[in-house]
């Protein structure tokens, strides 16, 4: 059930739950494209759900575990019938957990689980999905905290998973995975830290310890897209918050957030938000007065 939807936008309301949004769909209406802040889990109980990520459809059978990043661009479309677990968080309540922002970018666009493709992992996020849903759902004392553990060891063993390297065994051999995994978390976890600055190539692939032609190449391959655009992607994430602060103009937003011109701040704003950013700031402003 989407709420609140401008445009492709939406904004997740978590009502009394501090960051998190779980509910038992039913609806049978599809969901136009759209995309939001917050990251998303979906799991069919009954009858298949087929959702489309970046132009690729993935038809979720009772069972399927489908996890969506934020800010990823994606359709719902709904059978006749059936129930589906569809949970909603505020990621960025974990980004404080050391390693737990760049492993996220790991699963992007979007990562299937199946019992086919991984019976024991499946099984694991399975059953912590399935009791999240119970804590959510109860009168018990410190649940939401309780929640926020399970999704935390849901992430834990997901990103450990995601680590191994299985998604690019073919690229590198297996003894190099773990020592380049390290080494561009390590990378990772500078550009989070220091993305409102000018942070040039050769700096990075030196923290990597390579030439930065190698590094390019090697970051790419890891992460699933290029240094520039996870730097571009934690930039308008940084963005977002300055927006929706009155005092603030555009500009002094595009000089805080390490873009070098107005123009540019603009461009990559719209691109990754599909809206620019003083009608990112409009719609916020008119929520606010709400």
């Amino acid at each position: 059930m989407i709420e609140i939807l401008n445009g492709v936008k939406e904004t997740v309301s978590y009502h009394e739950h501090l960051g998190i949004r779980l509910y038992l769909n039913h609806e049978t209406e599809d969901y136009p494209i759209h995309w939001h802040t917050a990251a998303e889990i979906i799991m069919p109980l009954e009858n298949i759900y087929t959702v489309i990520v970046n132009d690729t459809r993935y038809v979720l059978s009772p069972g399927d575990i489908l996890v969506l990043p934020s800010g990823e661009v994606h359709q719902l479309f709904a059978p006749d019938s059936g129930e589906r677990i569809i949970l909603q968080f505020d990621c960025s309540l974990l980004y404080h957990l050391n390693g737990f922002d760049s492993t996220f970018h790991l699963l992007r666009p979007c990562v299937l689980i199946t019992s086919e493709l991984n019976e024991e992992l499946h099984r694991s996020l399975k059953s912590l999905l399935l009791n999240t849903m119970d804590e959510y759902f109860s009168n018990s004392l410190l649940k939401e905290a309780s929640a926020y553990s399970m999704l935390i060891q849901f992430f834990v063993i997901l990103g450990r998973n995601s680590m191994k390297g299985e998604r690019h065994s073919s690229h590198t051999k297996s003894q190099k995975q773990h020592i380049y995994i390290d080494k561009f978390l390590q990378v990772c976890n500078y550009m989070n830290e220091h993305c409102t600055e000018d942070i040039q190539v050769d700096e990075l692939a030196a923290i990597a310890g390579f030439s930065k032609f190698h590094f390019a190449r090697l970051f790419k391959q890891f992460m699933g897209m290029s240094y520039y655009s996870y730097i571009n992607q934690h930039r308008i994430m940084h963005v977002e918050k300055l927006l929706i602060d009155p005092c603030l103009s555009i500009t002094d937003v595009a000089m805080r957030s390490g873009f070098g011109s107005l123009a540019t701040f603009n461009r990559v704003f719209k691109a990754y938000r599909n809206c620019s950013p003083s009608q990112y700031k409009c719609l916020h402003n008119n929520h606010a007065h709400l």
